[in-house]
């Protein structure tokens, strides 16, 4: 009836028991004929295991240096998908299921040779496609392909994600199912706000704001592919009973399904608020404002790998200086401090200043393109409860605000409020 792709992470498949749970969500897909391919994480702590095993290696054989070959650690941690796949295999053939596991090398996915981070660069889908046709279920290892130079290569954390919804496009899959331990996509996190609620859509630009933004839902890589291919995506829940009423419906299975914008007719102005914790904001005082300045901050700051985020530039009166103000994850404050240290003389500063233990909250929406008066309301909200705000940027469905960290959860229920998304 339709090509599906399922993908389980590593909480869905942490046990015997929990696999054997995922092979009968998979029966429940294949005795409603549709053909499936299945992507499964390694199970729960697994890959950490593996991780601290390669880690701990060169300390224990008395190594001069605690590097490792990237080449090696891709074969160790690529391991645990391997076992997983291997797993359901086993379990849905004890179902009177054809099924068979796959490698990423055996289908192939082809990746770059960023070995611990690779990107996918292709996958031939062609065999997995006839193998469906003849109603074999694939169950395929997640996070890993094959790269150039025909070794196993991992795509960092959070690739399992990203494996599934490559494989459906690959595939052309009608839909993509990522099981996980919530049963959707919320407003906001419902530990801070119970009153929070699952969407049934929500466009991809709003999932993946969300996902870069603190929602763990979803890896970016995953939403980015995505969106580029129009994979549509549903989110859904690994511990609801596979047999329960509405688990095999086709058209509108429970979950959150991540769409083009084209699909959901009733755009809400606001869709949900995400936050990041452990922002740290540094600031470079009396800089010459010179063309040339930002590109001799931000350029070793990128090479150096920190991530910078917001960025809030103040020109003096007279225009001959400027401060500069950024953020950066809280762990990368040491490190980026050093590198504009040894930059000093280039980039020209007189001081420079930081501060940790801040949050970043964000509105988003794809409604916010046509609608005024979005920013103010929440800038209003915000300052009727005392919260003080240091930084801000816009995108066109976007707002970020920079505060300090203890008011983060004062924020996000304040800011879901004032847009009406406790409402159901």
């Amino acid at each position: 009836m339709a090509r599906i792709v399922m993908k389980f992470g590593g909480t869905s498949v942490a046990d015997l028991d929990r696999i054997k749970n995922v092979a009968r969500h998979v029966k429940r897909e294949v005795d409603a004929g549709h053909e499936v391919a299945v992507v499964v994480s390694a199970m729960s702590g697994k890959t950490n295991e593996l991780v601290g095993w390669v880690q701990g290696m060169p300390k224990v054989v008395g190594a001069n240096s605690p590097f490792y070959d990237a080449r090696e650690y891709d074969a160790v941690v690529a391991s645990g998908e391997q076992v997983t796949s291997g797993l359901l295999a086993i379990a849905l053939q004890a179902m009177d299921i054809n099924a068979r596991s796959w490698q990423g090398w055996q289908i192939p996915i082809r990746t770059d040779n960023a070995h611990g981070a690779a990107r996918i660069l292709e996958i031939d889908g062609a065999d997995i496609v006839k193998r469906m046709g003849e109603g074999q279920v694939a169950v395929i290892a997640g996070f890993q392909g094959l790269g150039p130079d025909n070794r196993i290569a991992t795509l960092g954390r959070g690739g399992s994600d990203t494996s599934a919804v490559a494989i459906a496009a690959a595939v052309k899959a009608d839909r993509c199912d990522i099981y996980t331990d919530v049963d959707g996509v919320y407003t906001t996190d419902p530990r801070i706000v119970p009153q929070a609620r699952r969407l049934k859509k929500i466009a991809f630009e709003e999932m993946l704001e969300m996902a870069s933004l603190g929602a763990k839902v979803l890896q970016v890589r995953s939403v980015e592919l995505a969106m580029v291919f129009k994979v549509r995506t549903f989110v859904r829940s690994s511990f609801e009973d596979p047999d329960a009423p509405g688990m095999g419906d086709f058209l509108n299975p429970p979950g959150t399904l991540i769409c083009d914008e084209e699909e959901i007719v009733e755009q809400e102005v606001v869709t949900g608020i995400a936050y990041a914790k452990d922002e740290a904001q540094i600031s470079l005082r009396r800089l010459a404002d010179r063309p040339g300045v930002s590109a001799a901050i931000f350029g070793p700051l990128a090479e150096s790998h920190i991530n910078v985020d917001m960025i809030v530039q103040n020109i003096s009166e007279d225009g001959s200086k400027t401060d500069m103000t950024f953020t950066v994850p809280s762990g990368d404050v040491e490190k980026a401090i050093k590198v504009l240290g040894e930059n000093k003389e280039k980039i020209g500063y007189d001081v420079v200043q930081n501060e940790s233990g801040l949050v970043k909250v964000s509105v988003i929406g794809i409604g916010m393109r046509s609608h005024a008066g979005v920013a103010a309301t929440a800038f209003k909200a915000l300052a009727d409860k005392g919260i003080n705000i240091k930084a801000i940027t816009t995108s066109e469905i976007k707002i970020s605000i920079l505060i300090d960290g203890p008011y983060a959860e004062l924020a996000v229920r304040t800011l879901h409020s004032c847009y009406g998304l406790d409402k159901n």
